[in-house]
């Protein structure tokens, strides 16, 4: 069944219209029509089951059959990211984030960032198609960049984490030092790796150093990785249980 987005939806609406994109989309591409079966999620763990009432080249209206609602993961998981000089790059994390399960990604400029300016509205819009992609029914929250000083200062609970390999060497990996079912933070530095200054501004802040393996990755690969290293340790977890 194909799943859209309407951020408008509340879980007593019993109607309803689907956005100008999602419409389109429905009508011309897929050739949706009265009577069909569609899903419809608010982004906020709410999904509609409905069956299209209308559908021309205006609008298509829909008609909310049950409701359906999809409990939070018992775990979070926010990445804390310095944008790529390559935008693409940015977007490519985030697509495949939420495919994953990402709870919330973070923006911030650091003193080797090559990027300074980042808008979110395409970056919002690939995750939007992501988590259709994805039949998901919660939208990961998106924040705009900041300074990494500022972002430190933010009140935060739970596990919080750095991906810097010390020059001794001596960190564990994420996978190790993250404990089952919690709240967790990890910075991830731009392409020019965080400043010496940074590192220990983090660690005063209750950071801890861990690295993501011996290999040196791309921002967004490491990433991507502490998003899928978390998302395994629960995993592995609830298996074990």
């Amino acid at each position: 069944m194909h799943l859209f987005y309407q951020p408008a939806l509340s879980p007593t609406d019993t109607s309803g219209t689907l956005t100008d994109d999602d419409a389109r989309h429905a009508t011309r591409t897929l050739r949706l029509g009265p009577g069909e079966a569609i899903a419809v999620t608010n982004g906020r763990g709410n999904r509609f089951l409905s069956v299209i009432t209308k559908a021309d080249n205006k609008q298509c209206a829909f008609r909310v059959e049950t409701v359906d609602t999809v409990a939070p993961r018992p775990f979070s998981v926010r990445i804390c990211v310095a944008p790529t000089k390559n935008l693409d790059r940015v977007e490519w994390f985030v697509e495949k984030a939420v495919e994953l399960g990402i709870e919330r990604i973070s923006f911030f400029f650091g003193q080797h960032s090559e990027r300074r300016v980042l808008k979110l509205e395409r970056i919002e819009k690939i995750a939007v198609a992501a988590m259709k992609q994805s039949l998901q029914a919660w939208l990961p929250q998106l924040d705009e960049a900041v300074p990494l000083a500022q972002l430190l200062k933010q009140p935060a609970d739970g596990q919080r984490f750095i991906a810097h390999l010390p020059e001794d060497g001596q960190a564990p990996h994420l996978f190790s030092a993250a404990g089952p079912a919690q709240q967790y933070i990890v910075l991830i530095g731009p392409e020019g790796d965080f400043s010496a200054q940074e590192v220990q501004q983090a660690i005063d802040a209750g950071f801890q150093l861990v690295t993501l393996g011996p290999n040196r990755l791309r921002t967004e690969t490491a990433a991507l990785s502490a998003c899928q290293s978390l998302n395994l340790l629960n995993v592995v977890n609830l298996v074990n249980l």
